[in-house]
């Protein structure tokens, strides 16, 4: 099979498109004939840095050559131990090695795909609309009539968060270009900000939340918009040195705040599949690349700029 790998760290162009063998299914994983994929922040991962990272993806070379954890397509075999799922059921969710056209993915990384729901919607789906959802509903504890704002509003996780928020009950303040103002309006964002034109850490302190799916403004700054009692949540930011930053900064202002990253849980993902069968969120889908131009799609990941987000179409 076709698959990208990462056989040293660098940059997205020392990818390679190799020709490698289908992965066997352990007793609890299942084998996925991959149609879709996505791009996360975590696929940057590949330039190993900061360097931190390689005590968890391998000190000199990456342990896992594989890339790519979004994926959906249909089951081509089960593990002994496998109940949920057989062979010919239309599946999405996440584990290692989606950018190929074949991967294993444990059962409990998985949801049958609603009908009607595209691969390339599937796909988009899992790690950036549980970090949202976790983010709004366990961290910030998110509720009817509270006000909100989200910061890389027209973004992957921004995208999800736009339409749960609203879904919760919230009015949601996005900030994004003015080229996304119709999107994250039809999203159901009640005002907009256009960061090139105004600075939204000098709106009034009238916020509940602060969903920072960007990191492009200090904690001091995104925290002069809350409430005395309000919450900062940092989500899905381009860089772990800001995160790190967020943290040693955190005991300097008087906000809860906090640090997220998502983790996938198998009813969670079934929550997801219920709600995309019910249009109650959609993905928004970006641009699309094939398998062999996965280096461009993380490179354009890495610009900040993508629109919602960014799927590798495979055909097997």
């Amino acid at each position: 099979m076709k698959a990208i790998v990462c056989r040293s760290y660098g940059p997205p162009e020392a990818l390679r498109l190799e020709d490698v063998a289908i992965p066997a299914a352990g007793p609890n994983e299942v084998l996925i004939r991959v149609r879709a994929a996505s791009v996360n922040q975590i696929d940057k991962l590949i330039r190993g840095r900061p360097y931190v990272t390689r005590a968890m993806t391998g000190w000199a070379r990456p342990k896992d050559a594989r890339v790519g954890c979004d994926l959906a397509g249909e089951v081509e075999a089960v593990g002994r131990d496998v109940t949920r799922f057989r062979a010919g059921d239309q599946v999405f969710g996440t584990g290692r090695g989606a950018f190929a056209e074949y991967a294993t993915v444990s059962e409990d990384r998985l949801a049958v795909k609603p009908p009607g729901v595209t691969f390339e919607e599937a796909a988009s789906t899992p790690v950036a609309a549980i970090t949202a959802l976790q983010a709004l509903r366990d961290r910030a504890s998110l509720r009817p009539g509270q006000e909100i704002l989200i910061n890389g509003a027209a973004g992957g996780v921004g995208t999800f968060a736009v339409q749960l928020a609203r879904m919760f009950g919230a009015r949601v303040t996005a900030v994004c270009s003015s080229g996304n103002t119709g999107l994250v309006e039809s999203l159901g964002a009640a005002a907009v900000v256009d960061y090139s034109k105004a600075d939204f850490t000098r709106l009034p302190p009238k916020f509940d939340v602060v969903l920072d799916c960007v990191g492009n403004r200090s904690l001091r700054a995104c925290c002069r918009v809350l409430h005395p009692s309000g919450t900062y949540l940092a989500v899905g930011t381009p860089s772990l040195t800001h995160l790190l930053a967020v943290k040693m900064a955190s005991p300097l202002v008087r906000q809860k705040v906090v640090v997220f990253m998502a983790r996938i849980r198998s009813e969670d993902l079934r929550m997801l599949a219920d709600l995309l069968r019910s249009r109650a969120i959609v993905p928004v889908v970006g641009d699309r690349f094939s398998l062999g131009d996965t280096p461009a799609a993380i490179r354009r990941l890495e610009t900040g700029h993508a629109r919602g987000k960014l799927v590798i179409e495979i055909d097997v």
